[in-house]
């Protein structure tokens, strides 16, 4: 039976890849921080058939702890200061955590087993001002953001690291990619929140930043199915995930609204709070290498995805406020 290490398990990602890698006959055992404050909502329904792990990307003796006692075959690091938007608020953080958590993830893994399969979430924030559309795996980067910069160095570490200590280590340049276990904090669970909460009387707007602002954006249950392939292959690489088609925040709101016979004009409100210092104006993904390589497709389109995400909405505000 495979084993597999997840960091940053209880997020969006790490929720989906545990249950993929469990279906796949998988041992998967989780890190998560110790913290009084872990949610573990996410994995909470297969909770008891993982085993977690206490660990940091800040404390390199925990990561080479983890990987002597429990032995895994793959890693899939997911763990970030994911959000964006604080990244500017948090840069010392964000660098320390999303950059150079990646350097003492694959030191550990150097020292300790160098015959694991590493996997990389890197991130389309990396382009950030972008150079050419679409985007590709030679596209040049160009972050615009703490997050991206931080980024950009775990992406080229692990480079790094392949090419000097010959580990399967890979990167997963990965667009965009929501569900209903998303954040609130993330502008399409936001818009469908926020949707949700004004058909039902709780609220009577929704703020957001720039509605110009457009990104590629996919189902992140068929982005973990990516991740999984590429440790699969014979020899590591890089590869874009990504559904090629980009939205704009403004189209996120009209298929969100709509779905639900609303005119999001009445209720959207832009806030210059929202509005990021340096803005990724548009990002828009070319998969075909993961498509020849690797035979990904995404299966869930956008609009599935956004009625899927306000019904669960709906659902979830319905039970929090005793309306069913």
């Amino acid at each position: 039976m495979p084993k597999a290490l997840i960091t940053g398990i209880t997020g969006q990602d790490g929720s989906y890849l545990a249950e993929f890698l469990l279906e796949k006959g998988y041992m998967v055992v989780g890190m998560v921080r110790r913290t009084s404050t872990v949610n573990f909502s996410r994995i909470q329904h297969f909770q008891d058939r993982i085993t977690l792990v206490s660990g940091d990307l800040l404390d390199q003796g925990s990561l080479i702890s983890i990987l002597s006692e429990h032995r895994p075959d793959e890693v899939y690091n997911l763990a970030a200061q994911s959000f964006v938007p604080a990244s500017w608020k948090q840069p010392v953080f964000t660098g320390e955590v999303t950059g150079l958590g990646v350097t003492r993830i694959l030191e550990a893994i150097r020292t300790t087993d160098p015959s694991i399969r590493f996997y990389q979430a890197s991130s389309s924030e990396m382009f950030g001002k972008v150079r050419e559309v679409p985007q590709t795996e030679k596209t040049p980067f160009y972050p615009r953001s703490p997050y991206g910069v931080a980024k950009v160095y775990g992406h080229w570490i692990t480079v790094n690291y392949r090419e000097s200590y010959g580990l399967h280590a890979t990167s997963g340049i990965l667009f965009n990619h929501t569900s209903p276990r998303r954040g609130l904090e993330f502008v399409l669970r936001k818009i469908t929140n926020g949707v949700a909460r004004i058909k039902l009387g709780l609220d009577d707007e929704l703020r957001l930043g720039n509605l110009d602002s457009a990104r590629d954006i996919g189902f992140a249950g068929d982005y973990v199915r990516a991740m999984w392939m590429m440790l699969q292959q014979p020899a590591p690489d890089e590869y874009v995930i990504a559904t090629g088609e980009s939205r704009s925040i403004r189209e996120m709101c009209e298929e969100a609204f709509g779905y639900l016979d609303m005119d999001w004009q009445k209720y959207v409100k832009q806030d210059p709070r929202f509005m990021r210092p340096a803005e990724v104006d548009i990002l828009v993904g070319d998969a075909s290498k993961a498509r020849q390589i690797l035979g990904w497709e995404p299966t869930v389109t956008f609009r599935e995805m956004v009625q899927m995400m306000v019904d669960n909405d709906l659902k979830l505000i319905r039970r929090e406020y005793g309306m069913d």
